[in-house]
């Protein structure tokens, strides 16, 4: 259809007052964040050549474990390093649909949870600290693993597997996910990572994992050394969420609001750590991406060792048989309302307040980050 001059005239004249839009972004799932469904696992395409080679290095990594940060350079054949995990099986804690989850990663028919045994930090606060610190559980090979995850699929109908934990075990996982796929899997890997993991462990795992999903705690090396019995942790994690991010990218979703690609990065606030939070949120996004789904998460607790009184004293009085330490819970551990007694870890007994949060959630947005795991204002999902 043909127009005249002055009809052109009036068109571009009224798209010249089209008013800009907002800077300010809203959509999870507007392009380029939607992915076409169904969306096929980044396992699917790997070739049987690559596939070979993953194998071969899995094994020649366990036979001088650099594996994490902590380079071990272990025989796990012969000897297991900080982890406590050998090399021709995992301990596994749990296995089961979980629902605890991010609301995209749990979805409506919740998340394949592998909870594996043993970790390679020591963190005072850790709320999995009986199944992390410890190596607690069944033992099962790459194969027995791989069939787990098919039955997570096919008869717990989940979205994906979820690896928790999995740094100490990367070979193993990389094994179990090449035979998952000659048994029919097709559900996206999750590895649910505290990020304490070493470059040679995400190259391994490329090609291999849909969603990284790290957990980057502290910033200070004090505070990592102190808290997480890791000086280096906080240069570990930028070094390997950086390469988790080239992998993957940010997070995608298919239309129903599940996250099948990507990265999802969490902060749990710390008490009196604030600082720290402020600058994981400035470092991720000026130098990873202003596009990065942020979970920002308020719900520390003191755990473990957190709030316990010192051993050496419940020790030397209880040598003495003094009797003003009575008071004891079962077990012989001093009571919580023993007042005298120094507690370990003093600094982080206490839930975090209000101001803590906000400060942090200010300080991500200030950094131009704008994707975060909120509550839902309606009824249904957050997606």
């Amino acid at each position: 259809m043909r127009i005249s001059q002055g009809q052109a005239r009036c068109i571009l004249r009224s798209i010249s007052y089209i008013e800009p839009p907002s800077s300010r972004r809203a959509l999870h799932l507007a392009p380029p964040f939607l992915l076409d469904d169904p969306y096929l696992p980044r396992y699917a395409h790997l070739s049987s050549t690559c596939a070979t080679q993953k194998r071969s290095a899995a094994h020649a990594h366990l036979r001088n474990c650099n594996l994490c940060p902590r380079q071990c350079s272990v025989n796990r054949y012969e000897k297991a390093g900080v982890c406590l995990i050998g090399a021709e099986t995992a301990t596994i804690n749990t296995i089961a649909p979980h629902f605890g989850e991010e609301p995209p990663i749990q979805g409506h028919h919740g998340s394949g949870a592998v909870f594996f045994s043993g970790c390679n930090l020591r963190c005072v606060f850790c709320q999995n600290h009986t199944i992390a610190h410890t190596k607690s559980g069944f033992e099962l090979t790459p194969e027995e693993l791989a069939e787990w995850y098919v039955k997570l699929q096919d008869m717990g109908n989940v979205h994906n597997i979820n690896l928790i934990t999995p740094e100490h075990v990367v070979p193993q996982v990389v094994l179990s996910i090449l035979h998952a796929r000659e048994l029919g899997l097709r559900i996206p890997i999750v590895y649910n990572t505290s990020a304490f993991d070493s470059l040679e462990s995400i190259a391994l795992l490329d090609g291999l994992v849909d969603i990284y999903l790290p957990d980057f705690k502290v910033w200070e090396k004090s505070t990592s050394k102190r808290l997480l019995k890791a000086e280096d942790y906080a240069s570990a994690a930028r070094e390997s969420i950086k390469a988790m991010h080239a992998q993957v990218g940010d997070l995608c979703f298919t239309g129903d609001g599940i996250a099948k690609k990507g990265m999802l990065v969490r902060h749990l606030i710390m008490p009196g750590k604030e600082d720290e939070g402020r600058e994981i949120m400035h470092w991720l996004g000026k130098e990873v991406s202003g596009d990065c789904f942020v979970n920002v998460m308020e719900q520390y607790r003191p755990d473990a060792h957190v709030g316990k009184p010192r051993r050496s004293i419940g020790k030397v009085n209880r040598a003495k048989g003094s009797s003003a330490l009575a008071a004891t819970n079962p077990g012989g551990e001093l009571a919580v309302d023993e007042l005298d007694a120094p507690l370990r870890y003093g600094e982080i007994n206490r839930p975090i307040n209000r101001q803590e949060f906000s400060e942090v959630r200010k300080a991500a947005q200030d950094a131009g980050l704008w994707r975060f795991c909120d509550p839902p204002g309606h009824g249904g999902f957050n997606i």
